[in-house]
């Protein structure tokens, strides 16, 4: 079959999706920096927010190119060769990494900064979907879940100490990928157990709270069915592990995270109440997203924007502008197209004719989900802030030409999937 061109096969319905997406970002990026330019300020001025991302926003456009002109096998050829790179650029970090308030996540070049480990995800994605292509690969067997977790978390383990949780907390995007591929189900159940002790433990602030309501759940469990002595033994076995889970989260909780992070938590449960402190920024985030009621405010006629009540809303809390100036329909709008770039992402992946670019969209599918739905849950105060920023809306330049790497990898190998065979 003769090879077709990159344009006649590509899916026009997600770059428009995500060329909206970035336009509406810059806008937004615009309107929530206007406050701190100059009057007399060009809005395509470097020197200013808006106008570095609009360069930034001018650079993806090469790099674009340069994605869809590779061939597809090269991302799975070098795949290994590709992480191994990320890895490097990571650990390197330590000695050569520049630190902003208390992060050692970036590379000084001249004026700008570069953050590897938005880099990082394409790269994971690409050594994980060559990984589970083999087909040897088999996720029943435990050695092969380690080993696939082991390409998940390696990353994880070199930019938890930059310190950066919020990057750290994408790589579980992952796990949907690995249940997709055949993980088994109990992960998912003992991470929701976990999740669900974690959280009784910090409201209770008693472990043995935690396991006497472990105890009645698991009895009364057990009554409603037949009680044979493997169902007994591993009821047990469960409530040893949810015991030393709960004193290790009070442990941890109480010795291990610094004092902003538990107020983070406990201002997240209801413990706590501070407007003036560290509960500031998800304070403000919901007056100014509230403020804007059904239609919003108008562009650039955002009061709490204008008065830069919230700290950072160029960057983590970009929505902030979303829903005071566009309100509820534009957020609803905004929503909308994220939801609709990643179940575009999933039907086109299914659609695929290799193993490869199938768990390759669905990583990009998955990284995307997370990174919106953590990051929207922050700015309403449903989740505590830990700084993740919302894909091709907030501030940056490693974060747009990331994603964008990561999107276009995939849209590449998607219009390519006429010519496998």
């Amino acid at each position: 079959m003769k090879n077709q061109s990159v344009s006649s096969n590509i899916d026009w319905m997600s770059i428009m999706i995500y060329t909206a997406l970035v336009i509406m970002g810059w806008l937004n990026i615009y309107s929530s920096s206007l406050s701190t330019a100059a009057v007399d300020s060009s809005i395509f001025d470097a020197s200013q927010i808006y106008g570095k991302q609009f360069l930034f926003i001018l650079i993806s456009i090469p790099i674009i190119f340069v994605v869809l002109f590779v061939e597809p096998k090269f991302y799975e050829k070098f795949s290994i060769i590709i992480f191994a790179v990320a890895i490097l650029a990571l650990i390197g970090l330590f000695p050569f990494g520049k630190t902003v308030a208390g992060q050692r996540c970036w590379y000084a070049i001249g004026s700008f900064t570069l953050q590897p480990s938005e880099f990082a995800k394409a790269a994971t994605s690409l050594a994980l979907a060559k990984y589970l292509s083999d087909v040897q690969i088999n996720l029943k067997h435990t050695n092969r879940q380690l080993q696939a977790l082991t390409i998940v978390f390696l990353p994880v383990l070199l930019i938890l100490p930059q310190p950066d949780p919020g990057s750290a907390l994408i790589y579980f995007s992952f796990f949907f990928v690995l249940f997709r591929e055949g993980l088994p189900g109990w992960y998912l159940g003992t991470g929701l157990v976990a999740i669900i002790v974690f959280i009784l433990t910090l409201v209770f602030e008693n472990s043995l709270i935690v396991v006497l309501i472990a105890t009645v759940v698991l009895v009364i469990h057990y009554l409603r069915s037949r009680l044979i002595e493997r169902n007994i033994i591993g009821s047990l076995i469960i409530l040893a592990l949810v015991t030393i889970f709960s004193f290790s989260v009070s442990f941890v909780f109480n010795n291990v995270f610094k004092q902003h992070h538990r107020d983070r938590f406990n201002i997240l449960l209801g413990k706590d109440v501070d407007e003036r402190g560290i509960g500031y920024n998800t304070d403000q985030s919901e007056i100014a997203i509230g403020s804007g009621r059904w239609i919003g405010k108008g562009f650039l006629e955002g009061t709490q924007t204008k008065g830069g009540f919230v700290p950072e809303q160029h960057t983590d809390y970009i929505f902030t502008t979303v829903g005071e100036e566009w309100g509820f329909l534009g957020s609803v709008f905004v929503i909308g197209l994220f939801v609709g770039l990643i179940v575009r992402i999933i039907y086109l992946s299914e659609r695929q004719k290799t193993k490869f670019s199938r768990v390759y969209g669905y990583c990009v599918a998955s990284i995307l989900f997370i990174h919106f739905f953590v990051n929207i849950a922050m700015v309403i105060g449903v989740f505590p802030t830990i700084g993740v920023p919302l894909p091709f809306f907030s501030y940056g330049g490693s974060g747009l030409w990331g994603f964008t790497i990561l999107l276009f990898i995939f849209l590449k190998m998607d219009a390519n999937k006429v010519n496998e065979w």
